[in-house]
């Protein structure tokens, strides 16, 4: 019996060590006080806690101007307001994020995976992807939180 124990023991400590050092880099890392300092208290919930805002609660929903979205912490663009489509779910909806600016990670939050999507500059929690969008596109829905975003007008 107190072999199992120590190889279980051994197995949790070999496996946080091993989570610890497969965490990712990001250019943009700041400690949590610091994101708190920047961030108001719902932009810090979705973005580096990895919370969801109410369902059509951002006035992001409705912007049709053209431009650019932005990551709320970094200011890195992710997404073009021409991918900007409404699903009608609650969330702006993009088919497609700015090449490479936009990570996909997966979470098991809800007790299943899902794709989720973070700024691939702070890391920030955006919101998830689904292949449920625009067939005659890319078939994604970026279903993104609009706290997590700041729209930038095209000049």
């Amino acid at each position: 019996m107190r072999k199992l124990v120590v190889l279980f023991l051994l197995a949790i400590t070999v496996s946080t060590t091993v989570n610890a050092q497969n965490k990712k880099k990001y250019a943009v890392d700041k400690t949590n006080n610091e994101w708190k300092k920047l961030l108001t208290p719902k932009q810090y919930f979705v973005l580096r806690e990895a919370g969801t805002e109410r369902p059509n609660s951002s006035p992001l929903n409705f912007n049709k101007k053209e431009g650019t979205y932005v990551c709320a912490a970094c200011k890195t663009p992710l997404y073009k307001s021409e991918n900007k489509y409404d699903s009608g779910s609650g969330w702006p909806s993009f088919d497609r994020a700015i090449k490479g600016n936009v990570e996909l990670d997966t979470d098991y939050k809800l007790g299943y995976a899902r794709t989720e999507l973070k700024c691939n500059t702070c890391g920030g929690h955006l919101g998830h992807s689904f292949n449920d969008g625009p067939k005659k596109t890319t078939g994604k829905r970026h279903c993104i939180n609009g706290v997590a975003l700041e729209f930038i007008p095209n000049k």
